[in-house]
């Protein structure tokens, strides 16, 4: 039977496995990387507590799939939460924690990251069942989303919990990864084939509904009185959802291909080299997508804007609608809309009047 080492400190591990944990990070490298990391997590902070509040505060995304996009970015809150976590425990640090130590450390870390990526997956599988049955109004009621938000944030504790659960080489040193020292490298493999996986099926879903809108849209256009700019607005809402997915894969993906690469026990990969540059580029993506929520969206732009100036609400602005106020989410979900709107019913978008498309886009 195999010897079981849960007493044992992650120095053990690290020692056996011949992991880098960077003991030549001191003095200035040390501090400019705490500084770094420090200003990125305080931004996903302040950035993502922004969008929730907007989206608590501003009536006009009072809707369920406004409420996936508040999920998300508490997906990215949660990242900021786990990276400081990560930061004081790195490093020289690391060959101090005790083994359940470094199990919260790690299981924090790919709880946000399936959170977002299951959060993604969900928008995803949803506009392409409702765009391709050219649906005005969402079947997602709130009740639905209520239940849909919980069940991502369940997967995401339990997929984070996994190696604590026993998917792990406590039991088995000789399984034992190089950049994680008690995961077992059999875990590793699945957990990154999983997630590039639905990196990849996410991606054929976006991009199976951007032809699909820009077919319809070249139909459509001989067909409306529309303005120009107004038959191109589903084009342009698909190309913002797709910067999130894109912005998502590009973070995400050069960590995960490391991970697997450990996985497979590639000792000449030079892993050690390029971890820590690949775990900031993953930061950076909490950090993007406030950014492309804001600038993407003049309403949220403005609730946000309004609320860091701690000025009251503008009625008059709230009633102005000459440009297109809807999120991220909303301009996926409501592609479909614009066509019958544009070329068919001349109805609304969002569900309701007041969220309608008004103006130019």
């Amino acid at each position: 039977m195999n010897e079981c080492y849960y007493d044992k400190r992650m120095d053990f591990f690290y020692n056996k496995t011949k992991t880098d944990t960077a003991d030549e990070w001191t003095g200035p490298q040390l501090i400019g990387v705490l500084c770094f990391g420090t200003f990125f997590c305080l931004f996903i902070f302040i950035s993502n507590s922004l969008v929730i509040a907007a989206v608590v505060k501003n009536k006009r995304f009072h809707f369920p799939f406004y409420y996936l996009l508040a999920n998300l970015a508490a997906a990215d809150f949660f990242a900021g939460i786990a990276y400081v976590f990560l930061m004081f425990n790195t490093g020289p640090v690391s060959k101090t924690l005790t083994v359940n130590r470094w199990f919260l450390r790690q299981g924090l870390l790919d709880t946000s990251l399936t959170a977002s990526l299951v959060n993604l997956l969900v928008i995803a599988v949803e506009r392409h069942m409702s765009i391709m049955r050219m649906k005005i109004h969402s079947n997602l009621t709130k009740k639905r989303v209520t239940f849909l938000i919980i069940s991502i944030w369940a997967i995401a504790i339990f997929m984070g919990a996994v190696p604590t659960l026993g998917w792990n080489c406590l039991c088995d040193i000789t399984v034992c990864s190089s950049l994680a020292p008690i995961y077992s490298r059999s875990y590793l493999v699945f957990w990154s084939v999983l997630n590039l996986v639905v990196f990849f099926i996410m991606v054929v879903v976006y991009i199976r509904i951007y032809m699909y809108v820009q077919r319809k849209t070249n139909v459509l256009s001989s067909h409306t009185s529309g303005s120009i700019s107004r038959r191109r607005t589903p084009v342009k809402l698909m190309k913002t959802v797709m910067t999130v997915l894109g912005a998502f894969v590009v973070c995400w993906t050069p960590g995960l291909v490391v991970l697997l690469l450990d996985g497979l026990n590639c000792s000449d990969c030079g892993i050690q080299n390029v971890k820590r540059w690949f775990l900031l580029l993953a930061l950076l993506n909490s950090v993007m997508n406030p950014i492309i929520y804001s600038y993407k969206d003049d309403e949220m732009w403005a609730t946000m804007k309004r609320m860091i100036c701690c000025s009251s609400e503008d009625k008059s602005q709230e009633r102005r609608s000459s440009r297109i106020p809807s999120t991220v989410l909303c301009r996926s979900t409501d592609i479909s809309g614009h066509y019958i709107e544009d070329g068919i019913i001349q109805g609304t978008i969002c569900g309701k009047g007041d969220l309608g498309d008004k103006g130019n886009s």
